[in-house]
């Protein structure tokens, strides 16, 4: 495919993915190993209804698995990530980063 331009970075990033809560969920999911859903709401500034739905839509793309428990007399939710959305989220990372470097190779060089 000569002579074919290459495409842009932003053509990578995935819309489940990207979208600013939904990458929020899935970096705090893969710094822990399993995250109950009261410390996400917390962590993230949410509401409950808007993380539950941000959460329904992961869990139907198979990026996080979720857990209904009880903890003591409480009804808990935990959430874990998936190996697809690990490969998810390193896959959002690596096209950023192209971003990123194409936006710093384009930039001018600072003056002295």
């Amino acid at each position: 495919m000569t002579g074919q331009p290459e495409q842009h970075p932003v053509t990578g990033l995935d819309d489940v993915v990207h979208q600013r809560v939904r990458l929020g969920i899935l970096t705090v999911a893969h710094q822990a190993r399993r995250v109950e859903f009261s410390f996400l709401r917390t962590a993230l500034g949410l509401t409950a209804g808007n993380l539950s739905q941000h959460l329904a839509v992961l869990e139907r793309a198979g990026l996080v698995g979720i857990e209904k428990g009880c903890e003591g007399k409480r009804a808990r939710t935990w959430l874990s990530l998936t190996p697809a959305g690990d490969r998810a989220l390193q896959d959002e990372v690596t096209q950023l980063k192209r971003l990123i470097h194409q936006i710093e190779q384009g930039r001018p060089a600072p003056e002295s």
